[in-house]
């Protein structure tokens, strides 16, 4: 008896919600029509075509093997000096090593090794990977060359351009062991 008195309750409700969401609706869509005929009464407008793009131009960076704008200038009298002193010249014909590829600053010492009459240093490139070196190999993109190492410290003499047409200096560079 309940449940066909909620039934009936139910249906009661549902059919006043209908009739009244009916009474509210209105057959008169003239202001609708109105709008709709002065949009298309007004004449199309002229689309633009597509703009053309530039081609792409590559730059090409020329420069990498002058001297960074954020080292330390080489003076004028040094250069001199030096230029009086040798005539020096990095070798552009022998093989570039590994290490070379990377800035110089981007590298750091880790830690050194000893095996029998062999002495390296252990040196750590910006990609994470640590490499063995000794006396007399390269790294660093201005051809530096190890001269001296010791237990906190790796020193480099880097040839680099003085600023004129085919003219060279040696730069000396040290790399500390990192967290000292």
């Amino acid at each position: 008896m309940i449940t066909v008195m909620m039934t009936r309750s139910k249906l009661l409700l549902a059919a006043a919600c209908v009739s009244a969401l009916t009474a509210c609706t209105s057959r008169d869509f003239s202001d609708l029509d109105a709008f709709m005929a002065e949009k298309r009464a007004r004449p199309g407008g002229i689309i633009e075509p597509i703009p053309t793009f530039k081609a792409y131009e590559a730059f090409a960076y020329a420069a990498t093997q002058m001297r960074s704008p954020f080292d330390r200038p080489i003076e004028v009298r040094e250069i001199t000096q030096l230029q009086a002193i040798s005539a020096v010249k990095p070798d552009e014909n022998r093989p570039k090593e590994f290490l070379e590829q990377f800035t110089f600053d981007s590298l750091a010492m880790v830690g050194t090794l000893q095996r029998g009459q062999g002495d390296w240093t252990l040196i750590r490139d910006p990609q994470g990977g640590i490499h063995r070196v000794s006396l007399g190999n390269y790294l660093g993109r201005n051809h530096g060359k190890i001269i001296e190492m010791t237990d906190t410290y790796v020193a480099v003499v880097e040839i680099v351009s003085d600023g004129t047409e085919d003219g060279w200096v040696e730069r000396p560079r040290t790399i500390e062991l990192s967290g000292i």
